[in-house]
């Protein structure tokens, strides 16, 4: 009996964590997408327009990376 008391653990803790993975994995997106109000298809949509003003027009690398400066003011 004792014994049983040790082992019960180490039995317990995998087939709750494989359980908790279930539940989880069980609830994931099944046909509760709600309907985009109109306030998110706006947001969407300007969202999507500066994506592709951003692809037709990339900036150098310089610009979107520039070099860094020197630190003079000594502090560390």
């Amino acid at each position: 009996m004792e014994q049983l008391l040790y082992i019960l653990p180490a039995l317990v803790c995998p087939v709750a964590m494989g359980g908790m993975m279930w539940l989880m994995m069980r609830g994931r997106g099944r046909g509760k997408t709600a309907a985009a109000t109109p306030e998110q298809e706006q947001e969407l949509a300007q969202l999507r327009a500066q994506v592709d003003a951003l692809r037709a027009n990339p900036a150098p690398f310089d610009q979107r990376h520039p070099a860094p400066t020197a630190d003079t003011s000594g502090s560390r």
